[in-house]
């Protein structure tokens, strides 16, 4: 089994519904983000998916979300973005322009601190 794994970064604000703390306030953060793909095989070049192509992909998602108040977009609109819905939305949108036959999206990693990051994925 083979995976690759490329990092991006947004910028942009959110606040938390329902929380009891700082949280619930409007507050920023420069977000990274983590995409990791895998796959049985490589391709006829020795790569399990080129990592430009990766990042494009990735990067069209982050653009959606960069420097915006997360709670604003529609998919947020009835879910809290907390940074484990932030990682599902990513998921979501990043499966369905990577997955293939021979590729599949494994793992999205989202970091609001360099300390402290969620992550979403599919069995």
């Amino acid at each position: 089994m083979y995976e690759v794994t490329v990092s991006s970064s947004f910028s942009g604000a959110h606040f938390l519904k329902g929380y009891q703390g700082k949280c619930e306030e409007l507050h920023g953060h420069n977000w990274k983000v983590e995409a990791k793909v895998e796959a049985e095989e490589l391709d006829k070049t020795g790569l399990t998916l080129d990592f430009k192509k990766l990042k494009a992909n990735l990067s069209l998602i982050l653009k959606e979300l960069d420097h915006t108040c997360l709670n604003e977009l529609t998919y947020f609109n009835q879910t809290n973005p907390s940074a484990e819905n932030i990682a599902q939305f990513i998921y979501k949108k990043l499966a369905k322009l990577t997955n293939n036959k021979a590729v599949r999206l494994k793992k999205i990693s989202v970091w609001e601190t360099d300390t402290s990051c969620a992550s979403y994925y599919e069995k």
